[in-house]
């Protein structure tokens, strides 16, 4: 009989781990973007759960909308709109999703992401 090991085959379980699983998936959102019939985009749906879920046990952040989310980190960084024309556009795209009127996408996900030193999990 095989023996089963307690550590779940496949999750994230340590901090460099998961710092991996974040650099990987900032790789494959810079392939994939916004096809979602593109040939790894499951794979990118599947190592975007496993950071979630690895997040939800090791980071008690509370439930919010990418939109919230946004707005706290532009309140943390002292940023207006115009400072993240680069990573998302126009004013008015970003009073949208600010809003909840729009969403953020796979692409403005992964540069705020980036911009901000977080998972782009928090934006989608």
């Amino acid at each position: 009989m095989e023996r089963v090991s307690k550590r779940t085959a496949g999750a994230i379980h340590a901090q460099a781990e998961y710092d991996r699983a974040v650099e990987f998936m900032n790789q494959l959102l810079d392939v994939v973007g916004d096809d979602e019939e593109h040939e790894l985009a499951g794979m990118l749906e599947l190592l975007g759960q496993l950071v979630e879920d690895f997040e939800h046990s090791h980071y008690s952040l509370p439930d919010a909308e990418p939109g919230q989310v946004l707005r706290f980190l532009m309140d943390q960084h002292e940023l207006k709109r115009a400072d993240l024309a680069h990573e998302i556009g126009f004013q008015s795209v970003i009073s949208e999703m600010l809003n909840g009127h729009r969403q953020i996408n796979a692409h403005q996900a992964d540069s705020l992401a980036q911009r901000f030193g977080v998972s782009p999990s928090v934006f989608i």
